[in-house]
């Protein structure tokens, strides 16, 4: 008995230290490339990435300059060559003292750093193009005080370009809030901010990313009505008809529709951005809104599925929403590791990154 107890024991210590991978030896043999299915989707290329560092609904990675020097590194490994900064400001936060903020509402917060500073001189030293969102005061807008939102951000683009319009990576301009239909005075709040950044930078372009109003929108699952195909190309033919001059770049968000639906609303949107002589992009979301808890890297699969399709429909480039939680080897996900290495395969990149995991 003590015989048998004992070849038990050792037997679970065994399996013990090869499940921990003690004993494991990796099989240089084996490589994904062997398995990789004969009619598997093509991807585009991601060249662009925004910057959530003033975020609304995901957490802080709480990144001082040292680390995002890193995650700009690793940027530039995977052929990212623009970075956008989703917003200067939501509500109270701000990403740099902005006296036209600060002046515009009594409970701003002073920020302890300057971001947009950091941010650009990171751009400059990976020679990337930086584009700088707007302010989104979450407040005036929304309750009909669209001008106050337009006076405040056209006194921000004045001082913005002032301090740092000498930067050689600031070479554009995020116009910051989204909406998915024909509300909120959008069309004049794009209109008037667009012109007049373009005005006071020489012309530098501008983008918009806004949302299709499709089934998984907060709005659809609250239990509102989804936008069909028609319709969202209705509204958006009429606001793009108000944006003449004001807006270069329309990268709608590719999330909030069914996959099978997607290709659909892409080919709309490329019909439209051709009519109206706008560049058209595809903001791929990173994250995955189909888990039930908000947010976490997406399965690869649904990614390439993604990519396959804004290349099947001639997106003329990609953006992703977003890189450093989402697809960064430096993440706090492993997840997101894991479909960084994905991706790296799928193009044939060489994963710089690969040992830090290992």
């Amino acid at each position: 008995m003590k015989k048998i107890l004992a070849i038990s024991l050792s037997a679970a210590f065994l399996i013990s230290c090869a499940a921990s991978g003690q004993h494991h030896v990796a099989d240089d043999t084996l490589s994904d490339e062997q398995f990789i299915t004969p009619e598997c989707c093509r991807a585009m290329p991601i060249h662009a990435t925004f910057l959530d560092e003033i975020s609304w609904d995901i957490p802080h990675q709480n990144w001082g300059v040292k680390e995002w020097d890193r995650d700009f590194h690793a940027m530039k490994d995977m052929g990212i060559n623009t970075v956008v900064m989703i917003r200067c400001g939501l509500g109270r936060w701000i990403a740099a003292p902005f006296k036209s903020v600060l002046e515009s509402k009594d409970d701003i917060f002073y920020p302890p750093i300057d971001l947009v500073e950091m941010f650009l001189t990171l751009a400059d030293k990976y020679d990337m193009a930086f584009y700088f969102g707007l302010y989104d005061s979450g407040y005036w807008w929304h309750i009909g005080e669209y001008q106050t939102e337009i006076d405040v951000n056209i006194r921000l683009i004045d001082e913005v370009w002032a301090k740092y319009g000498h930067h050689k990576s600031f070479q554009g301009w995020y116009l910051c809030q989204e909406v998915s239909l024909r509300t909120r005075n959008i069309s004049r709040i794009f209109a008037e901010m667009g012109r007049h950044a373009k005005q006071v930078s020489g012309g530098l372009p501008t983008m918009i990313s806004p949302y299709i109003h499709g089934i998984k929108t907060d709005q659809v699952m609250a239990g509102d009505q989804a936008i069909t195909p028609e319709e969202h190309e209705r509204q958006w033919d009429s606001i793009l008809a108000d944006l003449d001059g004001a807006v270069d770049i329309m990268a709608f968000q590719d999330g909030q529709v069914d996959y099978q639906e997607l290709y659909q609303y892409l080919c709309i949107n490329k019909k439209l951005a051709d009519k109206y002589g706008i560049h058209c992009w595809t903001n791929v979301e990173s994250f995955d809104r189909d888990m039930p808890i908000r947010f976490l890297p997406i399965k690869w699969e649904k990614l390439l599925y993604k990519l396959d399709a804004a290349r099947r429909a001639g997106m003329e480039d990609v953006i992703t929403f977003e890189f450093s939680h989402f697809m960064s080897p430096n993440s706090e996900y492993s997840s997101a590791q894991g479909l960084y290495a994905r991706y790296c395969d799928h193009f044939g990149i060489t994963d710089y990154w690969e040992e830090d995991r290992n």
